[in-house]
């Protein structure tokens, strides 16, 4: 048996899912090591379409932004012809991660370890002393330089959002996200050119799979969430919905802001609802409306590694960046539209303060999901229970169900061969 088999044999020996399926997920999916090598080839080096940048970061040829793809270091570039290529930040040569700033504008790319250069799409295109110095040294006469250029993944840009593969064979990006979530990202990103508005960091000491359920559970946000609860910004009363593609491993969480809660669920939510709460500014929560339909909050998860978050008017990408079983970075990118208006622009940037590291309701998933990662790690032989709203995976016209996270979960173990 080769490597890869040989690896796949050992997870599939020692690594069995309950027999239950996706309403019971092992601890051990979030805390060891082999499966973690796994994910970053199976799922983030696997044929998965990965969030990388907005097209709007990199408008100049030469531009370039410095990101990841699992845990794996890529640099997203503007051609000089205007295409967008993302490739590998690794040298051909010894692996040197030789792009260091996180953005900026280059004619080419030089390591810094051996001066090896590399243009914009990553070919080879320089060494020193290729033919050695004073006839000694050199590389060998048929070293030939197409032959070592930096990896290069397939890239895909939709109404100004670029996603990259490191396979070449992953299927059309329409074709990945379905029907229905396209949609939901087409509500978003219609066409119209965007505008950055600004940038957020945090490392999160959790796996990147409690994020990415986090925002595929409607169930947690009408209990811990005292900010939303009380404010009616995303409540279990709400008229709201749970809807997937057909494989489960995209979704979307969608509501619709009601006003005073109902007495049987300011009952259920006593804990959390806090009626003397108010606001010294209250323009945090001046909301307008800009997008069809009714609804106030759509938060769509595309698999592996892209939260699209519309909450009121504040518009983010989160991306999650794996770095370990138990620590993962994400990365927010707050946008708006270029021909937003200064109020808009001001209403986005100042309900920006509902998320990102301090966010009045994200630090508390960025708390419990640390906790999370505390208690599953000792005890990695325990099970989660993921049975809220039944044990079967269809869209729902409520929020008190777990059903997108076993959706996940379904597709997961399929991909990872568990």
């Amino acid at each position: 048996m080769n490597d890869a088999s040989q690896t796949m044999s050992h997870i599939s020996s020692e690594y069995v899912w309950p027999d239950v399926g996706p309403t019971r997920v092992p601890f051990w999916v979030y805390t060891d090591e082999e499966i973690y090598r796994r994910e970053q080839e199976k799922i983030f080096g696997g044929p998965s379409w990965n969030y990388v940048a907005l097209e709007v970061e990199i408008p100049n040829p030469g531009d370039f932004v410095k990101t990841s793809v699992g845990d794996r270091p890529v640099i997203v570039v503007r051609d000089k012809d205007g295409s967008i290529n993302v490739i590998a930040n690794s040298c051909a040569h010894r692996g040197v991660a030789f792009c260091k700033e996180a953005r900026g504008n280059a004619e080419s790319f030089t390591c810094p370890y051996h001066q090896w250069n590399y243009d914009l799409k990553g070919k080879l295109v320089g060494i020193p002393f290729r033919r050695g110095y004073k006839k000694q040294g050199g590389m060998p006469d048929d070293f030939d330089l197409s032959k070592h250029a930096v990896q290069s993944l397939k890239s895909h840009v939709r109404n100004g959002v670029v996603f990259a593969s490191f396979d070449h064979l992953v299927e059309p990006f329409e074709d990945y996200l379905g029907p229905n979530m396209l949609g939901y990202f087409d509500r978003v990103f219609d066409g119209r050119k965007l505008r950055v508005l600004g940038y957020e960091r945090q490392s999160i000491d959790c796996n990147w799979k409690l994020m990415f359920e986090n925002i595929k559970d409607p169930y947690h946000a009408s209990v811990l969430h005292v900010f939303l609860m009380t404010f009616g910004l995303f409540r279990m009363d709400q008229e709201s919905a749970v809807e997937m593609d057909d494989t489960g491993r995209h979704s979307a969480l969608i509501s619709r802001r009601a006003g005073q809660a109902t007495a049987e669920a300011a009952h259920e939510m006593k804990n959390n609802l806090r009626s003397n709460f108010t606001l010294e500014d209250p323009n945090l929560l001046d909301v307008v409306k800009e997008f069809v339909g009714n609804n106030s909050v759509v938060m769509l998860t595309l698999f592996p590694n892209i939260i699209v978050q519309q909450q009121s008017n504040t518009l983010a990408m989160r991306q999650l960046v794996p770095r370990s079983p138990g620590v993962f970075e994400l990365h927010w990118t707050f946008f708006g539209y270029a021909d937003d208006t200064e109020e808009m622009v001001l209403r986005r940037v100042r309900q920006a303060n509902l998320m990102g590291p301090a966010g009045l309701v994200s630090a508390d998933d960025s708390e419990v999901l640390a906790m999370s990662q505390t208690g599953m790690f000792p005890y990695d032989n325990h099970q989660a229970v993921l049975e809220m709203g039944g044990r079967d995976i269809k869209d729902t016209d409520h929020m008190i169900t777990e059903v997108a996270i076993r959706g996940f979960y379904q597709h997961y173990k399929k991909v990872m061969g568990l």
